[in-house]
Parts: C-alpha cells; sequence; structure tokens
C-alpha cells in the first residue's frame, strides 16, 4: 500500500505548493497614441546668437528665369511663395528687390562686407527697393560669405543664401 500513497502525495504537495504561486500581473495598457506632428509654414529661425553669420538660413531655394526685358531671381519655398525677388529691368539698367509682406518701413541689408538701409515703395502684396545696376550693395549681396539677411521692422528677418541666381541677375542688368 506503500506504492499507491506515494504518488498521491507528490501530486497533494504540487498543488499545495502551486497555490501559494501569485497569479500573473494584468497586461499594461497600450500607451495613448502620440498625435503625428502639424506641419507648419516654413518661418525665418529665430536668431541664434550675436552674430547673423551663424544664424539658420531661411527655408526655400532660388529660382531663376530670363525675359526679353532682363531676368528675375526669386527666393521662396517649394510651394510657390516668394519671399525675397530680385529683377533685372535691363532697358532702365535698374535692379528692383521686392521682399513679401505690406510693412512699408525699409529694408536693412547685411552682408559680410556691407550693411545699408533702403527706403522702399509699396508694390501690392509687397515692397520693393530700386537700386541702380553699378549699386556696391548689389555686389556685397552675390559675394557675401554664405548669405545676407534682410531685416524689416514689423516683419520677420529673411537669412538668405548667396548663391549664383543673384549674381546672374546683376550681371544681365549691366549687360
Amino acid at each position: 500500500m506503500r506504492l499507491t500513497f506515494a504518488p498521491l502525495a507528490v501530486l497533494a504537495a504540487t498543488l499545495f505548493i502551486s497555490g501559494c504561486v501569485s497569479p500573473p500581473a494584468p497586461p499594461r495598457p497600450a500607451p495613448e497614441p502620440v498625435a503625428p506632428p502639424r506641419s507648419t509654414p516654413p518661418v525665418s529661425p529665430k536668431p541664434q546668437g550675436a552674430d547673423w553669420r551663424d544664424w539658420a538660413v531661411t527655408p526655400g531655394d532660388w529660382a531663376y528665369r530670363a525675359d526679353t526685358r532682363g531676368s528675375t531671381a526669386v527666393f521662396g519655398a517649394a510651394r510657390g511663395d516668394a519671399l525675397l525677388t530680385l529683377h533685372c529691368d535691363r532697358t532702365a539698367g535698374m535692379v528692383y528687390l521686392s521682399r513679401s509682406g505690406a510693412v512699408a518701413a525699409p529694408l536693412t541689408l547685411r552682408t559680410s562686407s556691407l550693411e545699408r538701409t533702403v527706403p522702399v515703395q509699396p508694390s501690392g502684396a509687397s515692397v520693393s527697393a530700386t537700386l541702380t545696376a553699378r549699386d556696391p550693395l548689389l555686389d556685397a549681396m552675390a559675394f557675401s560669405r554664405g548669405r545676407f539677411i534682410v531685416e524689416q521692422p514689423g516683419a520677420t528677418t529673411l537669412v538668405v543664401p548667396a548663391w549664383a541666381e543673384v549674381a546672374r541677375v546683376i550681371e544681365d542688368c549691366r549687360g
């Protein structure tokens, strides 16, 4: 009889020990889904330090096109928003610098070699400054080290790359 009780004793001991183990913890709830970030239009970076030459460039690209009267370089976002435009009127020997916005305050242009404030005239949804084709400010913009800035009270500062399109418009006007 001893042999019959042994398996029962082992079974009873196993059931007794398994009763001492706590039940598994309930599963943790799934984390709340994170909403994807909203896309925002390109915004000029806020100044990051004392030296403007270290500021990040305003998002956008230059586009150049020539026409029968001269040429135009447009800086802006890919979706077609022109932030800054240089237009050459070859017949008049003038370069028109236009900035989007309706603020009629003068523009201050800073390059690595020159800084100057120029008056503007309202022109629809932008303001425009007129420069002669031989104005040294244009050369300073074309040859600025990497970027130049366009400041205007009441408007966002533009940190614009000094790409070849700027020089092309100037050279087109000088003939």
